[in-house]
């Protein structure tokens, strides 16, 4: 049985040679002739498609507003396929990932499929950050999905099928992280179910730097104190005073611990594990929203 046709759609904001390296990657992918692939150029001066390239996948420009859900639906309104597939920009899908998603063929009622996510392997003696993304699972569907009645799919690596999605709007266009949550909450409320696609996998390229790592956590966490907002009882706040006592105790006990069996992984999750809760939690303080800009598409 042939699986549905597919529009999938990159958001991007970068470089010119990091858009260039995007568009090579999804050029592996397999796709059938009812199947269309897009990048969405969200960079607010944007990121110009050399002149030379040979790339067929072709980059739609839309910064209007700055925020990945309003490059998602500007991407997503230039397809007619059955189903979408969102995959971020810093990331490698498999090359059969299409076919991957549609084996089995989900349920009439099911909107979403989540797809799986890998974390970079990194050697041991890698940089802190990325090592640490990778030995902790940091964009496993998992940890969404461990929220219970409020778990949802990352648009990390995400199918959506068109007619749901059209149903309830798409995307909020309007804040700047957890607009996968919000419309997966949407989706639920309207009668839509999800399902789990771990074998339909991208691999995740981890920040490499700390100020990199903590800015996206500092983002998380104000799009999760959204949702809270939201849908009250979602993604409920942690005590501050209670968060940095825990995080003392676990930077002191586990890097005695590590250090006394010279495992520098132990080490890494001792440091950073507490790093990724407080910026988490502080980030729940910053503004979520961002108001559209004047200017061209």
């Amino acid at each position: 049985m042939p699986r549905p046709s597919v529009d999938v759609v990159v958001p991007f904001r970068g470089t010119p040679a990091e858009l260039e390296e995007v568009r090579h990657r999804l050029e592996q992918l397999r796709r059938d002739s009812g199947d269309s692939v897009v990048v969405v150029d969200n960079t607010p001066r944007g990121a110009a498609v050399a002149a030379s390239s040979a790339s067929p996948v072709p980059v739609l420009r839309a910064a209007r507003v700055a925020t990945p859900g309003y490059a998602r639906n500007r991407g997503a309104e230039r397809g007619s396929a059955q189903w979408l597939v969102f995959i971020d920009a810093d990331t490698v899908p498999a090359v059969d990932l299409l076919d991957r998603y549609f084996d089995p063929p989900p349920q009439e009622q099911t909107a979403l499929l989540a797809g799986g996510i890998l974390d970079e392997a990194v050697p041991a003696r890698a940089g802190a950050v990325a090592r640490y993304s990778y030995i902790r699972g940091a964009m496993s569907q998992d940890n969404t999905f461990r929220f219970g009645r409020w778990g949802f799919p990352q648009t990390a690596n995400t199918a959506c099928r068109r007619s749901a999605f059209e149903a309830v709007g798409g995307f909020r266009e309007d804040i700047r992280a957890a607009e996968d949550a919000d419309l997966t909450y949407r989706l639920r409320a309207a009668g839509w179910g999800d399902e789990r696609r771990e074998r339909a996998t991208v691999v995740h390229h981890s920040r490499s730097t700390v100020t990199g790592f903590i800015a996206q956590n500092l983002c998380h966490g104000a799009g999760g104190a959204w949702l809270d907002r939201q849908y009250p009882g979602s993604i409920p706040p942690r005590r501050r005073l209670g968060l940095a006592w825990w995080g003392a105790r676990t930077v002191v006990g586990g890097l005695a611990s590590a250090v006394w069996s010279r495992d520098r992984d132990a080490a890494l999750r001792a440091l950073l594990d507490p790093v990724d809760e407080l910026a988490y939690e502080l980030g729940r303080s910053l503004s979520n929203e961002r108001p559209a800009r004047r200017g061209p598409m």
